[in-house]
C-alpha cells in the first residue's frame, strides 16, 4: 500500500469515527498516544460505541463521556489523528447546546485529582523521550549480542556502537530536565542545565561539611526535583523583574539560587529518595523472590488499564542510572506475554468472525511489546480473559524474578526486549516469555469466556 492509499484509508476511518461521536460540533479536542486516538467531547450521550466498535480498523473503545479513547494500534493512530485534525480544522465549529467552556471546565475539574495530575505530569515528561530511549537501548542491546556472538569488543566498530548506544543514558538527566522545565512552565534550557548541575564531574571536588558531592547522585528523581524547583523559582522571579532586564536577571537569579539549593538540599534529599526507591524494589525482589515477581507481573495490566503504570517510568530509569541494569522491566514485560497467550486462546475458541479479526490484527503488535490493542480490543471487553491473562503473566513474572533476569536498557517489552537483556540471561528471558504465553493460553482455555452472541448469530446466518 502506497502513502496515498494509506492517507485515503486513514481519512475514511477518521470520517467514520467523527460521525459516530456526534460530528465536529461535539468534539472539543483531538490527540493521540502510541496506540489510542483521544477525543474530548461536549456531550457523551451522542457517542455510539457499538457503531465505533464495528468500524473496520478499530480495535477497541475505552473511556467515558469526558474523554473517549479509540484503540487503533501503533502507526495507524498517528495517521488517523492527523486526518482527524484536518477534518476538525476544515469544518467550522457550529454552536452546541450548552456552554462548551463550562463543559470543558467541568471535565478538567473532574480529572484534576492529585494522582491524575501527577501521572499526567510524568507522562508529559517521559513519553516524548521514549523513542530515543528505545532506539538507544536497541543499539546497545544489538551491540551486546554482537559481542556475545564473537565480535571483537576492542574493534573500532563495536566501540563506536557502544558510544552511540550508551550516549543517551550518560546524559539522560539533561533531557529529563529539559522536559521537566517545559512541563512546569519554565525555560527548557534551564531545565537541561539542572541536569548538567547533577551530572557534572567537577562537583566531585566540592565538599560540604567534609562530605564530597557525587556526580549523578539523586539520578532521575534528583533531576525532577531540581528542574521542577527551578521552573517554579523562575516564574516567581519573573513577576518582580522589569521586562527590559528579564532576559538577564531572571535566568541568572534562577541559576544562582537553584544551583546552591541543588547541592546543599535538593541533591542530598533526592539521593536518599532515589536510593530508597531502588532498594525498596531490590529488597522486594530479593526477599519475595518468585512471589514478588508474580505479584508485579499480574498487577501490571490493571496499572496499564488505569494509566498508573506511568509512575514506574522513573523507577525503570533510576535502576539504569544507578545500577546500569533493570530487574523490574523483564518482570512486568510478562504482562503482555500473558495477554498474548490469552488472546491466542480467544482466537482458537471464538466463533465470532469480527472478534477473530481483531485478535489477528492485534497479535503481531502484542508480540512486539505493544499491548494496548489486545487489552482494550480483546481481553478487557471479554472480561474473564483479562484476568486469565494476568494469571498467565504471574507465572512468567515468577520465573523472571527467580532467575534474576535483568535488562541493560529501556525499551518495549515482548520479543524485542530480548535484545536488551543481559547476554548471559537471554535464554532465561525467552523461557519465561514462553511460560507466560503458555500459562495465559491454558488458563484462558480452561476458564473460558462468553463469545459475543449477537455477532455469532449474524455470522452463522445463511
Amino acid at each position: 500500500m502506497n502513502r496515498g492509499e494509506l492517507v485515503i484509508l486513514s481519512r475514511e476511518l477518521a470520517e467514520k469515527i467523527l460521525g459516530a461521536v456526534g460530528g465536529r460540533p461535539n468534539v472539543l479536542q483531538c490527540s493521540n498516544c502510541m496506540t489510542r486516538l483521544r477525543l474530548n467531547l461536549n456531550d457523551g450521550s451522542q457517542i455510539d460505541q457499538s457503531l465505533i466498535k464495528r468500524i473496520p480498523g478499530v480495535l477497541g473503545v475505552v473511556g467515558a463521556a469526558e474523554q473517549l479513547q479509540i484503540v487503533l494500534g501503533p502507526g495507524k493512530v498517528q495517521q488517523v489523528a492527523t486526518e482527524m485534525q484536518k477534518l476538525l480544522s476544515a469544518e467550522p465549529m457550529t454552536p452546541v447546546i450548552g456552554n462548551a467552556a463550562e463543559v470543558k471546565a467541568a471535565v478538567a475539574k473532574k480529572n484534576r485529582t492529585p494522582v491524575k495530575l501527577f501521572l499526567g505530569r510524568l507522562s508529559a515528561i517521559f513519553v516524548p523521550l521514549i523513542p530515543v530511549v528505545v532506539a538507544s537501548g536497541m543499539v546497545a542491546g544489538l551491540t551486546n549480542v554482537a559481542v556475545r556472538l564473537g565480535a571483537d569488543p576492542q574493534s573500532a566498530t563495536i566501540q563506536i556502537l557502544n558510544v552511540v548506544g550508551w550516549g543517551l543514558f550518560a546524559y539522560l538527566p539533561i533531557f529529563v530536565g529539559y522536559q521537566t522545565a517545559r512541563e512546569f512552565g519554565g525555560t527548557p534550557a534551564l531545565g537541561g542545565l539542572a541536569g548538567v548541575l547533577l551530572i557534572n564531574p567537577a562537583i566531585a571536588s566540592v565538599q560540604i561539611d567534609g562530605i564530597a558531592l557525587l556526580p549523578g547522585r539523586g539520578g532521575i528523581i534528583g533531576v525532577l526535583l531540581v528542574a521542577g524547583f527551578m521552573a517554579w523559582l523562575e516564574q516567581r522571579v519573573r513577576r518582580h523583574v522589569p521586562a527590559a532586564v528579564d532576559i538577564i536577571v531572571t535566568p541568572t537569579i534562577t541559576l544562582l539560587v537553584g544551583g546552591f539549593l541543588t547541592y546543599t538540599l535538593l541533591q542530598p534529599v533526592s539521593g536518599v529518595l532515589s536510593d530508597a526507591v531502588v532498594e525498596l524494589f531490590r529488597y522486594a525482589l530479593s526477599t519475595g523472590g518468585y512471589l514478588a515477581g508474580a505479584v508485579l507481573a499480574a498487577s501490571f495490566l490493571p496499572l496499564v488499564m488505569t494509566g498508573l503504570h506511568q509512575g514506574l517510568t522513573p523507577v525503570h530509569m533510576e535502576f539504569l542510572n544507578t545500577l546500569r541494569a533493570n530487574p523490574l522491566l523483564p518482570i512486568v514485560a510478562m504482562a503482555g506475554a500473558g495477554q498474548v497467550g490469552a488472546s491466542v486462546a480467544v482466537l482458537l475458541k471464538s466463533k465470532n468472525k469480527r472478534l477473530r479479526e481483531i485478535v489477528k490484527g492485534a497479535l503481531p503488535v502484542g508480540l512486539l511489546g505493544i499491548g494496548e490493542p489486545l487489552i482494550f480490543g480483546v481481553t478487557l471487553p471479554l472480561g474473564r480473559p483479562f484476568f486469565t491473562a494476568c494469571a498467565g503473566a504471574a507465572f512468567g513474572g515468577a520465573f523472571q524474578a527467580m532467575m534474576q533476569v535483568q535488562s541493560i536498557a529501556m525499551g518495549v517489552s515482548g520479543l524485542p526486549l530480548t535484545f536488551l537483556i543481559r547476554t548471559d540471561q537471554i535464554l532465561n528471558y525467552l523461557f519465561g516469555l514462553c511460560i507466560a504465553y503458555v500459562a495465559g493460553f491454558v488458563i484462558t482455555w480452561l476458564v473460558g469466556f462468553d463469545d459475543p452472541v449477537e455477532e455469532t448469530a449474524e455470522q452463522e446466518a445463511p
